[in-house]
């Protein structure tokens, strides 16, 4: 039988910091398209309400199927999320993962003073969009 390896913490922090900048990839790898980009940008203005899919059609004059092709990629990247409200869904930008996107290209920035730019990147979505209080589940009566 094979011994099982162990993570040490090298290995541990080495492995967090490759997931940190994967996710970072595949986030910037989402924004890095036109149409998606113009969504994104649409829904930072909208705010925490977001907007309905229709609504982000027409606004930005894209047919159905390729907006919903957009909205999964941005959501795979948990740029996004979306959430049903009758007969309509609507789409808002997860404002936490995009500041912890801004803090990750930021975080070595200003050889080693990051104040100087963080307070910049702070001020801005402190304008935008405060964060959100955490939301509790429902609970399902039986």
């Amino acid at each position: 039988m094979l011994p099982i390896p162990t993570l040490d913490n090298s290995l541990y922090f080495y492995n967090y910091g490759n997931v940190e900048s994967a996710e970072a990839v595949t986030a910037l790898s989402a924004l890095a398209q036109e149409t998606r980009l113009s969504i994104f940008r649409l829904l930072v203005q909208a705010g925490p309400e977001g907007v309905a899919a229709g609504r982000i059609g027409e606004t930005l004059d894209v047919p159905a199927a390729t907006l919903s092709f957009h909205l999964k990629e941005l959501a795979h990247a948990s740029l996004v999320s979306s959430r049903q409200e009758g007969r309509f869904i609507y789409y808002s930008v997860d404002f936490e993962r995009m500041a912890a996107l801004m803090t990750f290209l930021t975080q070595n920035c200003c050889q080693g003073m990051p104040q100087e730019c963080l307070t910049v990147v702070e001020t801005a979505l402190g304008r935008c969009c405060p964060p959100e209080p955490k939301r509790k589940p429902a609970r399902s009566r039986p």
